[in-house]
């Protein structure tokens, strides 16, 4: 919006035009989304203590969980409403796919907004029941992969781009759509497993959400995406003002997540994230990139898949509790040592994936 604005008017004022620059608009989506947080969050809090809109703590989860019962969820909206306002001001809203981000990000936001109010307003344990909300999320992962697959100018903008190699780019076809489904819905629900400590899974979604937009700004570029052999991307640069609001909102969020939480995002704020982070990576084509950096979410879902298998087949768990962070909580790692060293893999995972872009 205020790039339409500082386009019109730089013509009767000329240092307006400074805001015409992506890299400048990208540290103020930050800084906006960041604020928004920092502003508002108290009063989400309170808002969300007075309608005793509290998180329900699992009796057969940690022991040491049951004191957190109580504590305000749903904060995802926060995140949210700080990322949507904060692009809508600093993007280039002519852009399709800062329009595509919004609308799955929305999109997956209002499944788990109703997940959530069901827990929590209704006071039924069960949320939204796990076919409809995979049917919802199917819905939605579909129909943004369709609409990308349609609207794709260049066969780069479907084609599988190997991480390491130079002129290896697998041309998928319409397969790209099954894929694209994949990653969306995957990453979704990768980010909700992990959301189960305080701060866990909002700092990977940042340094990871971070990371995506390097590769967003620099896949835009034409000059850089042919120095660095990686798809040129037309209009892909503009992905970096969601991205900034992303890192922006989840900093400030993390500011009353952080051990021992005020709020709790839910998964009206995990299922957004992971669905938006999901997207950007396949509007970038950098889904095995996505993989290696997002490492953390990639454990706790396996985790998850080798404890229900196991259990199913020989009746035994191989992990003490899944996810795996659960495993750790049990074998007696505090909560703030998972946590980090969480965030520390996460950042190594991330300088891999970033080192893609020359080790090639």
């Amino acid at each position: 919006m205020l790039v339409w604005l500082s386009e019109y008017l730089s013509q009767y004022y000329s240092p307006l035009s400074v805001f015409q620059y992506l890299t400048l608009r990208g540290i103020m989506s930050v800084l906006t989304a960041l604020s928004i947080c920092w502003i508002f969050g108290p009063m989400v809090i309170r808002r969300l203590n007075y309608l005793q809109i509290g998180q329900t703590i699992r009796n057969d989860g940690p022991q040491t969980h049951l004191a957190k019962a109580g504590t305000p969820t749903m904060g995802g909206v926060l995140i949210l409403i700080a990322i949507f306002a904060s692009t809508l001001l600093w993007a280039d809203l002519g852009n399709r796919h800062v329009w595509i981000v919004l609308g799955v990000t929305f999109a997956f936001g209002w499944v788990g907004w109703v997940d959530d109010y069901r827990k929590v307003v209704e006071k039924d344990s069960r949320g939204l029941p796990a076919r409809w909300k995979y049917f919802w999320q199917s819905i939605f992962g579909l129909g943004a992969a369709l609409v990308l697959y349609s609207t794709a100018q260049t066969p780069a903008e479907t084609a599988l781009i190997l991480p390491f190699f130079k002129t290896v780019a697998v041309n998928m076809g319409p397969f790209f759509v099954v894929l694209t489904y994949f990653v969306i819905v995957g990453t979704s629900n990768a980010v909700n497993l992990t959301d189960g400590l305080d701060g866990l899974a909002i700092m990977p979604s940042v340094l990871v959400g971070g990371a995506l937009g390097i590769f967003a700004y620099l896949s835009g570029n034409y000059q850089f995406a042919n120095y660095l052999n990686i798809p040129f991307i037309s209009g892909a640069g503009e992905l970096l003002i969601f991205t900034a609001a992303l890192c922006g909102a989840g900093l400030g969020f993390l500011w009353f997540n952080t051990y021992p939480a005020m709020i709790f995002m839910g998964d009206v704020g995990a299922l957004a994230l992971g669905a938006a982070l999901g997207v950007i990576a396949v509007i970038v084509r950098q889904e095995i990139v996505l993989f290696i950096m997002g490492g953390v979410f990639v454990m706790e879902t396996v985790s998850v898949i080798i404890q229900v298998v196991s259990f199913k087949l020989t009746g035994k768990r191989i992990f003490r509790m899944a996810p795996l962070h659960h495993h750790f909580e049990l074998k007696g790692w505090p909560e703030p040592r998972v946590i980090v060293r969480f965030w520390i893999i996460t950042l190594v995972l991330v300088l891999i994936g970033l080192a893609t872009l020359k080790l090639r």
